[in-house]
């Protein structure tokens, strides 16, 4: 964690405070980042936002579906209940007469069949056309009650046969009832057969249609007042929060909420009674299915994102890699041929000054020359000796300024490039005597190990001098005072010669050595050094068909090797300043 946050400090870092070039990468780096980002994506976004709508759709349509269809299956169960029941009913109404059933024996024995029959029924009564219970056979004292009054009855008269609600009545406890209205011989009234059903049947009957597709089911009327239990909304009786009354023959679907819970609701007439049927499913479109495919599509959606944003890094770091690797390569021809450029005016600057120099200078040795000749022809006076040993001195001057004047036209003449045969040994001494000064002012001493039977090699003067120059310059700048660099050439091989150049400086560490030779890499303070030296060098030597290479160890100095061939193989092409 401490290393990622070392490397988001020092990305920040370059952003804001780097070199411009730097900080163009970097602007680059995140414009890069950001397009390919949207470019990965966005599609993979899109493709799961459509892919988790259309699953939801579907998901509600299955749903609703299976709903639907546990509905319509359910209803036709209780249609079939209530028409045994009706046509029971019926069936006992159309074989006994009104007078039959008057007898209390015939009632009750009949009663006993009936329960044999279907145990859910509780009594039965015969009423009369005033709507008295003239019969009753069960476990309540409600012979002679008068039922004229009640709703269920008026219903029952004018539709012959009728399913009531579940009321408490005189018995006090919830119950329905199935009656039916039979004509009386010979006159224009109506006797009623009546069965009586605890409402506990119908809940029992109502357990039995229970689904997995729904969390409850019940049977309400048509004024929302629950006829079962309802494990959610309250007991038989109460009234039912969620109440929307359904078409005839339709199924309505009706979404919900209630106490912060998504519901969906289904109610369905049941025929030939007063009774809705509802279902409610729980936390709709949030069961186990949508949540595995919401998880399914999460991971999905983060392992996808992850691996882009991974082929993301390593695409934008490949391609500004090479962007940038180009830009420097290109800067550093660039800069070369500037070097080049400068190099080669400083020769021309070089022989002009070397031409304006030995023509005094020629003046100044031929004046001292007859000087000496006629301090030779006079006689003797007091300061002749020392006249003469100044002339001597004024000669010796010239010869130096000869020798400085001779380096200079030697270096403009090998700002051009040309091949020829050259004495490395020769080529050493001339490089040393341009940095013989700033040597002798820092106090480093030259040990020279040259093999005299060392043969020729076949090169550019120029570029070897250039060569030998910088890598002797780098070991001085790395000595930095008081020190030794032995210089060594020798046959390296039948093909070869090599040079080795060691230093006593502090050395070079193991993670600098890696980036010795790339282009722009200093660790000379700002505006010491442009890194492009050692570059510099090494591809010259390898243009001359030779290598560099580099040994170093912190505290015991560093060694050159540079490897010259002996006579390479004359290419067109093959060597150019």
């Amino acid at each position: 964690m401490i290393k990622f946050n070392e490397k988001l400090m020092q990305f920040f870092s370059s952003l804001f405070f780097g070199s411009e070039n730097q900080r163009s990468y970097k602007r680059l780096r995140i414009m890069l980042y950001l397009a390919m980002i949207v470019i990965f994506l966005t599609p993979l976004i899109l493709a799961t936002g459509l892919s988790v709508r259309e699953y939801s759709k579907l998901l509600v349509q299955q749903e609703r579906e299976q709903l639907s269809w546990n509905a319509m299956g359910s209803r036709k169960t209780i249609e079939a209940f209530v028409h045994e029941l009706r046509a029971l009913v019926a069936f006992v109404a159309s074989e006994h007469t009104y007078d039959e059933l008057l007898d209390q024996g015939t009632a009750s024995k009949l009663f006993v069949d009936l329960k044999e029959h279907y145990n859910g029924f509780v009594d039965l009564g015969v009423i009369d056309p005033d709507g008295i219970q003239r019969v009753y056979a069960g476990p309540f004292r409600l012979k002679n009650y008068d039922y004229s009054g009640q709703d269920w009855y008026d219903k029952v008269l004018a539709d012959r046969i009728y399913v009531s609600d579940v009321f408490m009545g005189f018995r006090k406890i919830p119950h329905f009832v199935v009656a039916v209205s039979k004509k009386m011989p010979d006159r224009e009234e109506y006797w009623v057969l009546r069965l009586s059903i605890n409402y506990d049947t119908l809940q029992q009957y109502i357990a039995t249609i229970s689904t997995e597709a729904s969390h409850d089911v019940f049977l309400l009327n048509h004024d929302g007042i629950l006829q079962t239990k309802s494990h959610m909304f309250g007991d038989v009786l109460e009234e039912f929060a969620l109440f929307s009354r359904p078409k005839k023959g339709e199924i309505s679907m009706n979404e919900q909420s209630y106490e912060g819970v998504k519901f969906l609701e289904a109610c369905v007439y049941i025929e030939n009674t007063p009774w809705i049927l509802g279902f409610i499913k729980k936390s709709y479109i949030h069961g186990e299915k949508w949540n595995s495919f919401r998880y399914r599509q999460r991971l999905i959606l983060f392992g996808c994102g992850a691996l882009a944003l991974v082929v993301i890094v390593q695409l934008v770091s490949i391609i500004t890699g090479q962007l940038q690797e180009a830009d420097e390569k290109r800067n550093a021809v660039m800069t070369e041929a500037e070097h080049t450029d400068k190099l080669a005016s400083i020769g021309r600057l070089a022989a002009g000054v070397a031409h304006e120099i030995n023509n005094p200078l020629a003046i100044i040795n031929q004046k001292a020359g007859l000087m000496t000749d006629l301090l030779e022809m006079s006689n003797e006076f007091q300061y002749k000796d020392k006249f003469g040993k100044s002339i001597d001195g004024i000669q010796n001057a010239v010869e130096r300024c000869k020798v400085i004047t001779h380096r200079l036209l030697g270096f403009a003449r090998r700002m051009d490039s040309a091949l020829e045969h050259i004495d490395i040994n020769a080529l050493l001494g001339e490089v040393l005597g341009f940095l013989e000064k700033e040597a002798l002012y820092n106090h480093i001493r030259f040990e020279l190990n040259l093999d005299d039977d060392l043969l020729t090699v076949y090169s550019d003067r120029g570029q070897l001098q250039q060569i030998f120059l910088n890598i002797i310059n780098n070991g001085i700048d790395a000595i930095g005072k008081d020190g030794t660099m032995t210089i060594t050439s020798a046959r390296r091989d039948e093909a070869n010669i090599h040079v080795l150049i060691n230093d006593t400086g502090p050395g070079i560490p193991p993670n600098v050595m890696k980036r010795i030779f790339d282009p722009f890499f200093t660790t000379k303070k700002a505006g010491k050094g442009t890194g492009l030296g050692l570059s510099i060098t090494y591809g010259l030597a390898t243009k001359l068909g030779g290598n560099i290479t580099v040994e170093s160890e912190e505290g015991k100095g560093t060694l050159f090797t540079v490897i010259l061939p002996i006579n390479p193989k004359k290419r067109e092409g093959s060597f150019h300043g």
